[in-house]
């Protein structure tokens, strides 16, 4: 079998190669750790025992933070490491462990680069966020005797069907993993229809709720605040957009500005992806309004922002929590295109009148749970957009609730951290 899923990585490599190189020159991605992907990884400190955790990118890698902090405490003598697949998800996890912890790519899923990969880095236990089981690293796991545990478990609606296609090839995969610890029953059943085993299928809830900072005020955020010039202004953040999106939400905000009720409004777009940085400053300038780029004034090249009429781009890696926690209301993009959303729980849990899109498929019990508390808005398209924002922003009082009902919705279902360590105690037999 490992030979047939090499053929076939083969085959998808060389169909996806165009668009590598598209990404090397054009978007500046993919131009570093080739050797760790290739399985050329090494430890820091390989005469200890070793948890490697692999999360995909950004959130998922956000989500570590309370179980490292844990398995740190709990574990003294293990060394952990890190892997992440993207760019900004190994720029993140260096960001936040880079200083403590080894930090490396993820190998790709060639039996030749995972078997580098388990001889070199000889991990005690494997612990894969969100999903992300390749079979010939659960084959080479299984044959080390290495458990490997699925942790803040999920499979989205999008993608139950297409596991369900290959489902042959999912099971053989699947079976050889440990322990699924899903988010909620919902994940936990699919995880059991695809070949996980019900008896290692056990519900946590999602550590992203644990890892949401329940706060009001968030350390750096008041000199953002300073170098943009909001103190006397009402913020608007949309926060993680992606494709088209933007254009959307500079429309509602043109429209709002045209009321003189709503002149000391300011709006801050923080794109997800940094790619898209400069595709998204352009659009604002196109759109009429004067423009601030935050790297500008973060980097000091250009002094704090004297203008107070102008829409900010936040251009910067590692500020939305900052940009969050300044906002009178946010909206939570990739949830007006078919994208999955993005992290509502964050500015749920500052305490933010949360507002998103009807597409948020990626956070589907985290939405139902904040929508029957009325702790967040859902809105359809930009026009419902700009009603909600003129009555959140015509009555604080009603946005207000609407926020404080959604930090109690984060705080209610906090937890899922001390549940996750127990089960991967007992599965280390600690």
């Amino acid at each position: 079998m490992e030979c047939l899923y090499d053929l076939i990585y083969l085959f998808a490599l060389t169909a996806y190669s165009p668009k590598i190189l598209y990404r090397v020159f054009a978007e500046n991605r993919y131009r570093t750790g080739w050797s760790e992907r290739l399985g050329k990884v090494s430890r820091n400190s390989p005469q200890k025992k070793c948890v490697w955790i692999h999360a995909v990118s950004v959130g998922e890698v956000n989500a570590t933070k309370t179980l490292i902090a844990q398995l740190k405490t709990q574990l003294p003598d293990y060394e952990i490491i890190i892997s992440a697949t993207t760019d900004t998800g190994v720029e993140q996890a260096k960001k936040l462990y880079g200083k403590e912890l080894k930090v490396f790519f993820y190998p790709y899923d060639f039996s030749f680069v995972v078997d580098r990969a388990f001889k070199s880095l000889k991990p005690d236990i494997c612990l894969l966020m969100e999903l992300e089981v390749w079979p010939n690293f659960a084959s080479k796991a299984a044959k080390m005797n290495i458990p490997v545990v699925v942790v803040n478990g999920r499979i989205s609606d999008r993608s139950f069907p297409r596991y369900n296609l290959v489902k042959p090839i999912v099971a053989k995969t699947f079976s050889k993993v440990s322990l699924f610890l899903s988010q909620d029953k919902t994940y936990a059943e699919r995880f059991i229809a695809l070949g996980g085993k019900e008896n290692s299928t056990i519900i946590t809830g999602s550590l992203k709720y644990d890892t949401a900072q329940v706060a009001d005020k968030i350390e750096g955020a008041e000199k953002i605040a300073q170098q943009i010039n909001i103190s006397t202004q009402r913020l608007i953040v949309a926060g993680g957009t992606g494709v088209d999106e933007e254009k959307i939400i500079i429309d509602v905000f043109k429209k709002l500005k045209e009321n003189p009720k709503f002149n000391d409004v300011r709006l801050a777009v923080v794109p997800r992806k940094p790619e898209r940085f400069n595709e998204v400053a352009d659009l604002i300038v196109k759109s009429g309004f004067e423009l601030t780029r935050f790297s500008k004034i973060k980097s000091g090249e250009q002094s704090s922002e004297p203008n107070n009429s102008t829409v900010i781009l936040g251009d910067t890696m590692g500020d939305l929590k900052k940009f969050y926690s300044l906002a009178e209301i946010v909206f939570v993009g990739r949830s007006f295109v078919p994208m999955g959303g993005s992290d509502m729980m964050e500015s749920a849990a500052m305490g933010k009148c949360t507002i998103f899109g009807p597409h948020t498929f990626n956070f589907k019990e985290t939405v139902k749970a904040l929508l029957n508390a009325k702790g967040s808005i859902e809105v359809a398209d930009g026009n419902a957009l700009y009603e909600t924002l003129c009555k959140c922003l015509e009555e604080p009082q009603y946005a207000k609730q609407i926020a404080s009902a959604g930090q109690n919705v984060i705080k209610e279902n906090q937890g899922a951290t001390e549940k996750t360590i127990s089960a991967i105690l007992k599965l280390l037999k600690k």
